[in-house]
């Protein structure tokens, strides 16, 4: 079933199995509070100013891959200028992402999502709708979540992917599927958009 699909009003909307509607939630709250523990506290001396202009973060890059792959250095070739400008936008970046996966959590549990509770193969579809805000958030929510897995994975190109899918271990299998699903989900917002 096409999750996403454009109303005639012009409104997206989408409906999800129980247990898609709390995948998307789970993962979504793992990539929040990934990016909450980077946010926490400051890996570098703040500059007063900054800080009281809410720009004082990190000026050194996370150790963690997955926060790597999210928070990449501004200049590849220029570690003393990614620091710089890692020290001045990385808070309103990890910001900006757990607003997205927030907002995408949220849209769920107004669809009717009891976010951390037993899936129930009962439980009814989840029906939601998004504004033009909330399907930006959904798109950026859904990279992320994306990007996060991929590293993860391993995944650094569509043969990875590939190898990845055929893997004989049942749990890596299984995450690629997710991978992959969560990859037709983020095509049908996209579909729905045209």
């Amino acid at each position: 079933m096409k999750p996403f699909k454009k109303r005639r009003r012009g409104g997206i909307t989408a409906t999800f199995e129980a247990g898609e509607a709390h995948l998307l939630a789970s993962l979504s709250g793992q990539v929040v509070e990934l990016l909450r523990d980077r946010n926490g506290a400051d890996e570098s001396t703040a500059d007063p100013l900054a800080t009281q202009l809410g720009m004082g973060g990190p000026s050194l890059p996370p150790e963690d891959p997955v926060l790597r792959r999210l928070l990449p250095d501004a200049y590849r070739d220029d570690e003393e200028g990614a620091g710089e400008f890692r020290r001045f936008t990385e808070r309103s970046l990890t910001s900006a992402k757990v607003a997205n996966a927030e907002a995408l959590i949220g849209s769920l549990v107004d669809g009717g999502l009891t976010f951390g509770t037993p899936v129930d193969d009962d439980e009814p579809q989840i029906e939601i709708e998004l504004d033009d805000a909330e399907v930006q958030a959904w798109l950026r929510a859904l990279t992320d979540v994306r990007l996060s897995l991929a590293v993860r994975l391993g995944i650094d190109a569509e043969e990875d992917a590939m190898l990845i899918a055929q893997s004989e271990d049942e749990a890596i299998a299984a995450m690629s599927e997710i991978y992959d699903w969560l990859g037709y989900v983020q095509e049908t917002l996209i579909s729905a958009l045209d």
